[in-house]
């Protein structure tokens, strides 16, 4: 049960994300629950362990996080860092 919740969570946050920077997170709802786990890990490691936890994530950072890292994707998938000349 609780690695339900975890997923549902991670979901939550991917597509929160996704909605907050205005770009529709690829892959769907796993792409969402990707981009959740790593802004989770990228948002604490960068913020430290802040505000309410839920489903053992800390949502604050996890968010900061999961827009940080899709940016970093988008920018990447754009073709900016691995464009062929």
């Amino acid at each position: 049960m609780y690695l339900l919740w975890v997923l549902i969570i991670g979901g939550i946050i991917g597509w929160l994300s996704g909605n907050l920077i205005g770009r529709d997170v690829p892959g769907g709802v796993l792409g969402n629950i990707i981009a959740g786990f790593v802004g989770s890990w990228l948002g604490t490691e960068l913020l430290g362990p802040r505000g309410p936890v839920v489903g053992g994530f800390h949502i604050i950072p996890a968010i900061v996080g999961s827009i940080i890292a899709l940016l970093i994707f988008f920018a990447l998938a754009r073709g900016g860092a691995f464009r062929r000349r």
